[in-house]
């Protein structure tokens, strides 16, 4: 290990940080030394953690832990920037590749986990939001949820994997702490509100997709007021509203199925340019389709 290596190990144990990471939807590896022939650092069974910046209990050190932690971080990596998911066997002679004195020999078993490589950004914490939130639960997203009013989420919450809470009363500081590329879902309680989010979240250019809850009236009146704020046309039609589309069927759940419905449209399409997800016909029938 190098010493920036040593710095940042952290305390954590490593079935401790998987069960975080894997919580919080966050990229990491699990090394765990499978075989071993000789004298070794630790016995087959012991584990490790990698992320991109710190390490989680050791599989005893020396070089061939090294060799074992860049080993990951490439994974991690990926040609692309992004992880390369699945297992690998990395093999190491504790006197030939790693240059150790030990003179055994370690199989280590490299397990990558990519994380969450879609993050949904909520805000309103309503009836709407609530059903989306839960329906999102089994999905392999980040959810950052968002409310401008103090106790406004459930206690069920805090046992949701990959859900963060976030008490947002500025508008605008909770868009431009968003990381880049997410789904936005505007869904608050205050039509100022609404319109506050969508005109921070519009500025910043970079969102994945973007809905809006309401009616074809409720986004005229706001499509006049942000053309107003200096708001291209072009823009302004990558604004899904109402989201998704439930058949008239006004309850809650209903509209929370019919976005998440939507959102994996785009999620799964990423080369969509309209963001707009499935036709209306097309999703309503995917709704109501018995034979799926």
């Amino acid at each position: 290990m190098t010493a920036a290596d040593y710095r940042n190990t952290r305390p954590e144990s490593w079935h401790a940080a998987l069960h975080r990471l894997q919580r919080e939807g966050l990229p990491h590896a699990l090394a765990t030394q499978v075989t071993s022939a000789g004298s070794t650092p630790r016995e087959p069974g012991a584990r490790m953690v990698i992320t991109a910046d710190a390490v989680y209990d050791t599989l005893g050190g020396g070089t061939f832990e090294w060799q074992t932690i860049a080993a990951a971080r490439k994974r991690l990596a990926g040609p692309d920037g992004k992880a390369e998911a699945g297992m690998s066997l990395e093999a190491f002679s504790l006197g030939g590749r790693s240059g150790q004195c030990c003179g055994g020999f370690v199989n280590v078993l490299l397990e990558v986990f990519p994380g969450s490589t879609t993050t949904l950004a909520i805000f309103g914490a309503g009836h709407v939001g609530r059903e989306i939130v839960r329906l999102a639960a089994p999905l392999p997203w980040r959810v950052l949820w968002h409310d401008s009013r103090t106790d406004a989420f459930p206690d069920w919450a805090s046992r949701q994997p990959r859900l963060e809470c976030h008490h947002a009363p500025d508008p605008a500081a909770a868009v431009a702490a968003l990381p880049p590329g997410v789904h936005a879902l505007v869904l608050t309680h205050d039509h100022a509100e609404d319109r506050a989010l969508v005109d921070a979240l519009l500025a910043r250019g970079d969102t994945a997709s973007l809905g809006l809850i309401g009616s074809q009236s409720k986004w005229a009146s706001f499509r006049t007021r942000l053309t107003d704020t200096g708001h291209t046309d072009e823009a302004l039609a990558t604004v899904r509203c109402p989201i998704g589309h439930s058949g008239g069927d006004k309850t809650p759940y209903a509209i929370a199925i019919s976005a998440i419905a939507e959102l994996l449209s785009l999620v799964e399409s990423p080369e969509r340019g309209d963001q707009r997800g499935l036709d209306p016909a097309e999703l309503r029938h995917l709704l109501t389709d018995d034979s799926r």
